[in-house]
């Protein structure tokens, strides 16, 4: 009995002693920072930083590579294989703290982790964090392994530019860490630039519709070993010019349908029964002569679908993009998740060696709600369990867009571990990032997540606020998620940071109320007008560079917004006309083509109300004035959004009558190709020299027909979209 009294005295005793290490007590370091290489010394110095921000005691860093010192913090390379790619092992040995980490960032992330777990520290934008003040740091008995599920983990968020220590805590990466020279996604003309080669060797792009494309978003004849031979030796060079890379991207450009349909091209595509089979066999070439190094491609658009034969080496990394998929649901539960899942589990049969990109954003609409929260973490599970190494998850990381700050938390958290607990970070993110307004930011986000599924709308990566006005945007529930709104910034009106931060995640909620408001047929002019000065007040407070994509500024928003949707005395003399069309309208917009060019309502930015268009043709369109008018302009309102295929006109003509049969005029305005991304409007008048009579009015509208060189839908039709035809 005595002899198991001293044995359980001993046990005890050794937990008492070894269990802790506690390098700071009473404000003072009594331990050190061990560090034995320079690729642990980022995650040595995060943690001596952060330990004196909460204690006031400095730990001095030292590469004594003795027997550790009581409390001492070591950082340890390992090859222990169970310690994977920015992987990390914390382990409590005899009175010390070992941090073993292998290849990557592991020393920092681990670093991380005992800031966040341990000291109950967090990081939650840009330079926005939580740190608790505490005289002793101690840390009790720890033993874990921690790896991340993807060994590559990117997204967008506008801190990752600006804070270093936020990219680092979030365990976020960026191409240019990883692709040799940034070479990454869309490589095609990068590799082999249109203008040094187009006019010379036309040949070496994309055939289809019985000719070849050369142009800086065409695609490559992947059959041509001449155009093989000049991209291996670019690739070559690449590589010597970037030794510490290994892998690259040799990837189509952007745009769909515009792959090359030669017959050899052809003969491998229908072998395979996908264009990915071109690619494959183009990028297995390369993988063979460089088996040292890794080439990602993408299966993106006509590519998504594997072929049915040839296996990618596995030095080709398959870049998969789910970019026609709704986002109302997760993967499986829709038709269009459906077809993407088709995809991923025949690339994952044939290749393990997979990179997803995933979109949570709305181009379109940067700043408007985009409530998928609640597939973050089905998908990304679904991605795991599908052989996916790699993962982008594209978000509307800006400044002032919709929950930025919230969305990169969650991913950043779900691509370390799918598993965790979501429910409870998203709570520890909404206390700790908005203090007491997080309870009705959390409601606002729950609200609006049930009626968009009740809604039964899609949720779709090029929206509009317009096209949920029936549903989660109605105006009951706008109006409660105002009151939500409301309640939050009441909670924390006397702490400016996070009224500030409240005040920040409502620019989307206000940019939806204008854009829903400018469709009403009756507006309040006031209302509108300080609804309008609140949202340019606070984009300009809080940094809103672009409501899209395309980078138009919220400021120009406001303007034009003044200028086109603001009601003014309507003295358009075509005001209510019926419109008579050469060429029949497409579905939707048949529907609300006798009215839209003259019911006083301008179209928005993404097409989705009042426009009307035609793909790939010219039209003429004819007015009615009803009755014999005195006439000295004609105006119409045309839509530049290369994004969707709009191109304005090449030329647009008009015509006037008395009797609807014999008409004059023919005055012609010509436009020129205009590259720029930007969203427009355009506008294109006609003042007569002197006032005219007229009741008919005819604009014949010359299309552009068939995008560009420049454009990424090269050789295929294109639109053009017309809204508001104004007579005066």
């Amino acid at each position: 009995m005595r002899r198991f009294l001293i044995a359980l005295l001993s046990i005890s005793f050794a937990f008492v002693t070894f269990a802790a290490v506690c390098p700071v007590r009473k404000g003072k370091p009594v331990a050190r920072i061990v560090c034995d290489s320079t690729e642990a010394l980022t995650g040595a110095l995060m943690l001596q930083d952060f330990i004196g921000r909460i204690s006031g005691a400095r730990l001095p860093i030292v590469s004594d590579n003795g027997k550790p010192k009581k409390n001492d913090i070591v950082f340890r390379r390992s090859s222990d294989p169970a310690i994977h790619e920015d992987g990390f092992r914390l382990s409590t040995g005899p009175g010390h703290l070992l941090i073993e980490s292998n290849r990557g960032n592991g020393a920092a992330y681990a670093a991380v982790t005992l800031l966040e777990d341990y000291l109950g520290c967090n990081y939650w934008g840009e330079f926005e964090y939580t740190i608790p003040t505490l005289s002793d740091i101690s840390f009790p008995d720890i033993e874990r392994i921690d790896n991340p599920a993807f060994r590559y983990r990117q997204s967008q968020n506008y801190a990752l530019a600006t804070d270093s220590v936020y990219r680092l805590w979030r365990r976020l990466e960026e191409p240019r860490d990883e692709f040799a020279a940034s070479y990454w996604v869309h490589t095609f003309d990068r590799l082999l630039p249109s203008a040094v080669y187009g006019n010379s060797h036309p040949e070496y792009y994309a055939w289809f519709d019985g000719r070849r494309h050369p142009g800086k978003a065409s695609q490559w004849c992947l059959t041509n070993n001449d155009v093989f031979e000049i991209v291996a030796a670019r690739v070559d060079s690449i590589f010597k010019a970037n030794p510490g890379k290994s892998i690259i991207s040799v990837s189509q450009n952007d745009g769909n349908r515009t792959n090359c349909t030669c017959p050899s091209c052809r003969e491998i595509d229908d072998r395979e029964g996908s264009p990915s089979g071109s690619v494959i066999h183009f990028l297995n070439r390369l993988a063979d002569r460089f088996p040292d190094k890794q080439f990602s491609t993408l299966a993106y658009l006509y590519t998504m679908h594997p072929p049915k034969h040839i296996r990618p080496r596995p030095n080709v990394n398959i870049m998969l993009c789910d970019i026609d998929c709704y986002r109302e649901v997760p993967l499986p539960e829709n038709p269009s998740g459906r077809d993407f899942l088709k995809a991923l589990e025949g690339w994952s049969a044939i290749s393990d060696n997979i990179f997803v990109w995933d979109y949570g954003i709305n181009f379109d609409g940067t700043s408007t709600p985009f409530p998928n929260f609640h597939i973050i973490q089905p998908n990304i599970r679904t991605f795991r369990d599908n052989n996916v190494r790699m993962h982008f998850s594209q978000i509307a990381g800006y400044r002032g867009g919709d929950m930025s700050e919230l969305r990169t938390f969650l991913i950043s958290k779900l691509m370390w571990n799918p598993d965790a607990d979501v429910d409870s970070l998203t709570t520890t993110f909404l206390n700790g990032y908005y203090g007491a307004a997080g309870q009705y930011i959390g409601q606002y986000l729950k609200l609006m997540e049930g009626a968009l599924l009740g809604s039964r709308t899609p949720l779709w990566i090029y929206d509009s606020p317009v096209s949920h006005k029936d549903g989660m945007l109605n105006p009951i529930l706008r109006q409660s998620y105002n009151n939500l709104f409301d309640k939050a910034e009441n909670a924390v009106a006397a702490d400016s940071a996070l009224l500030a931060r409240v005040q920040r995640s409502r620019l989307s909620l206000q940019y939806s109320e204008l854009e829903i408001q400018r469709t009403e047929p009756k507006k309040d002019t006031a209302r509108l007008s300080a609804m309008l000065d609140t949202f340019e007040m606070r984009s300009r407070r809080f940094g809103l560079a672009s409501i899209n994509e395309r980078n138009n500024s919220p400021i120009d928003y406001c303007r034009l917004y003044r200028q086109r949707y603001l009601p003014k005395p309507n003295r358009n003399l075509a005001a209510d006309a019926i419109a008579t069309f050469s060429a029949p309208l497409p579905a939707p917009y048949d529907r609300i083509a006798p009215t839209a060019l003259t019911d006083g309502l301008f179209g928005g930015a993404t097409y989705k109300d009042s426009w009307i268009g035609w793909e790939g043709i010219d039209t003429s369109i004819t007015l009615d004035l009803g009755e014999v008018k005195s006439i000295s302009s004609i105006e119409s309102d045309f839509l530049h959004q290369l994004g969707a295929w709009i191109l304005q006109p090449m030329s647009v003509t008009y015509y006037i009558s008395t009797d609807g049969k014999n008409f004059s005029g023919g005055w012609k305005t010509e436009l020129p190709d205009d590259p720029d991304p930007k969203v427009k409007f355009v506008n294109v008048r006609h003042n007569l020299t002197t006032p005219e009579n007229a009741r008919y009015i005819r604009v014949d509208i010359e299309g552009t027909k068939q995008c560009p060189h420049w454009h990424y839908g090269v050789g295929n039709p294109c639109w053009f979209f017309i809204d508001e035809i104004t007579v005066l």
